[in-house]
């Protein structure tokens, strides 16, 4: 899945593809270099960024969206969005899995992805009111997978107790969001257990570290800039693929 940020604030490459005919160029390098899906998000959710109202939020994804359908009709889209509203116009409007940060915690994202027949990658976070929780990135605090894992399989249960099948969702372990980089590291160090642990097939998760800070901290150089980082993410899909893991979220491909 390449990842188009249409974003002046992003973290690895915030406001590259704010403007529509960036995007949109960016769109076809992530394609031609062999993306299987794109994923649109117009709502950064960095470290610290403020949330977005969702009629801007779908200022800036719709006329990518609308050209992207146009110009690519076989790529199948993905939007990254928290909003409701956004996201059922987003489903209008040609794309075809909806992709929440907060793993659908708002029962109205819940009732749209019940009533419609879009895939689904939902990914775990913590969050604090209308932002997410971001503790202090580093090598204090937890240092277990228990909780964020206890975190993901609350993501699944609520999804399945809304009556949506398996075969639609794709979770997402949610590196860096709320978590610390002993966190992280255990997170990371438990994901070939995590399909005995969640019921889940590993071939269903999503992960999601291309260019996270946890890379360059686990490389011991955590000062390393996201636009540097992107042979560690190669390395570590190509680690995680060696465990089963089959979909990436990322911004380069290959």
């Amino acid at each position: 899945m390449g990842i188009l940020n249409i974003t002046p604030d992003s973290f690895s490459d915030g406001g590259r593809f704010l403007d529509p005919g960036a995007a949109l160029a960016h769109a076809a390098e992530l394609a031609e270099a062999g993306a299987g899906m794109l994923d649109l998000g117009a709502e950064s959710t960095r470290p610290g960024a403020a949330p977005l109202d969702p009629e801007a939020e779908w200022d800036r994804l719709a006329p990518v969206l609308a050209h992207l359908r146009t110009e690519h009709p076989r790529l199948p889209l993905s939007v990254d969005t928290r909003h409701a509203a956004v996201a059922a116009r987003a489903l209008g409007a040609g794309a075809s899995v909806l992709n929440d940060v907060t793993g659908f915690a708002d029962p109205a994202m819940r009732d749209l992805a019940r009533t419609t027949s879009c895939g689904l990658i939902a990914m775990r976070s913590r969050q604090v009111g209308e932002g997410f929780l971001m503790p202090p990135y580093g090598d204090e605090g937890t240092a277990t997978a228990g909780q964020a894992i206890h975190e993901l399989s609350a993501t699944r249960d609520r999804l399945q107790a809304a009556g949506i099948e398996q075969g639609r969702i794709l979770l997402d372990p949610g590196f860096g969001f709320g978590t610390t980089f002993l966190e992280d590291l255990a997170l990371w160090e438990a994901l070939p257990t995590l399909p005995e642990r969640l019921g889940w097939p590993m071939d269903r998760l999503c992960i999601g570290i291309s260019r996270k800070r946890f890379l360059a901290w686990r490389s011991g150089n955590p000062t390393l800039p996201p636009l540097q980082r992107d042979a560690l993410t190669a390395a570590a899909h190509a680690e995680a693929a060696s465990w089963g893991c089959r979909v990436f979220r990322t911004h380069v491909i290959g």
